[in-house]
């Protein structure tokens, strides 16, 4: 998958976006900017493909099909973006985790999930202490199991039930775009 962060001047990061199976990076791109403001993180290693960004803006104009999926594409990146907004504002960092890694599932496909305390940490903009606390709640509740740079999800509807709303509007909006 590729995680879409936003990096301030003082290092802090916080997920801002991720790019699915069915998805594609550099959004900007389809409507005319030739810059991305964010880094763009791949974890695990992934194949994909990379389209030069003049190609691109070439064929655009000559494919309304494929400019219409890649605006659908940017609604959905710009309402998951929002709710994401929204639960890391209002939720507690278990369920954030719980959010985050029920997401990476979905777009990983595996229930071993190759994350450190420390990229969690830049995902979900909060210190790695929060995130082994987090952690050990979920764990003890049986719904993870983490060793040192692995979360293997154990009880995936466990983990739903442990998740606030947000993975449902998120997971929502997938479909409805797909």
């Amino acid at each position: 998958m590729v995680c879409i962060v936003s990096e301030l001047s003082d290092g802090k990061t916080l997920e801002v976006g991720a790019v699915t199976r069915a998805g594609f990076a550099g959004e900007s791109l389809s409507v005319g900017q030739n810059w991305c403001p964010f880094r763009l993180l791949t974890q695990p290693a992934i194949d994909g493909f990379q389209v030069k960004g003049e190609i691109l803006q070439k064929i655009l104009p000559d494919a309304p099909d494929f400019r219409f999926r890649l605006a659908r594409y940017v609604k959905f990146q710009s309402l998951r973006t929002s709710q994401v907004a929204v639960c890391n504002r209002y939720h507690e960092i278990e369920q954030r985790l719980a959010r985050w890694l029920l997401m990476s599932q979905d777009r990983v496909g595996s229930s071993i999930l190759p994350f450190t305390h420390d990229f969690l940490a830049t995902m979900l903009g909060t210190g790695r202490s929060s995130v082994t606390i987090a952690a050990k709640i979920l764990q003890k509740a049986g719904l993870i199991q983490y060793q040192y740079g692995a979360v293997k999800v154990l009880d995936r509807k466990g983990l739903e039930g442990a998740v606030c709303e947000c993975y449902r509007i998120i997971r929502q909006f997938e479909i409805e775009s797909s």
